[in-house]
C-alpha cells in the first residue's frame, strides 16, 4: 500500500493562490491514479481533480475547472494542486488519494484506496 503525506495548506485571502503537495511513498507511484479531495466542516468530502498515471489525462470538478491544476512528477513520487483565485468557498481539508484503478470518467472517493490526512486550506474574504 501506499503512504501520501500532503502538506502547503495555509490561510490566504480570496484572490490568492496556493499549492498543495502530496509525497508518496511505499510502493511504485507510477502505477497509481492518483485524485484530490476536500471537505469542508459540516460537508461530505467531494472531489476536486485527478490525473492518470502518465499524467495524460485529467479531470476536475466544475466547481474548480478554470482555477485548479492538477500534475504530478513521477520521479518525484509527487502530486499537486495549484489551486488560483481562491475563493471562501474553497476552505476545506484537502486530501490526497491513490488508486490502482484506471480512471476512465470522473472519480468518486469510493475509486481510491489510499488516503493522506489531509491538509487544511483557509481562503479568507
Amino acid at each position: 500500500q501506499v503512504q501520501l503525506v500532503e502538506s502547503g495548506g495555509g490561510l490566504v485571502q480570496a484572490g490568492d493562490s496556493l499549492r498543495l503537495s502530496c509525497a508518496a511513498s511505499g510502493r511504485t507511484f507510477s502505477s497509481y491514479d492518483m485524485g484530490w479531495f476536500r471537505q469542508a466542516p459540516g460537508k461530505e468530502r467531494e472531489f476536486v481533480a485527478a490525473i492518470t498515471r502518465n499524467g495524460g489525462t485529467t479531470y476536475y470538478a466544475d466547481s474548480v475547472k478554470g482555477r485548479f491544476i492538477i500534475s504530478r512528477d513521477n520521479a518525484k513520487s509527487t502530486v499537486y494542486v495549484q489551486m488560483n483565485s481562491l475563493k471562501p468557498e474553497d476552505t476545506a481539508v484537502y486530501y490526497c488519494a491513490a488508486t490502482l484503478l484506471r480512471l476512465l470518467r470522473k472519480p468518486g472517493s469510493a475509486d481510491f484506496g489510499s488516503w493522506g490526512q489531509g491538509t487544511q486550506v483557509t481562503v479568507s474574504s
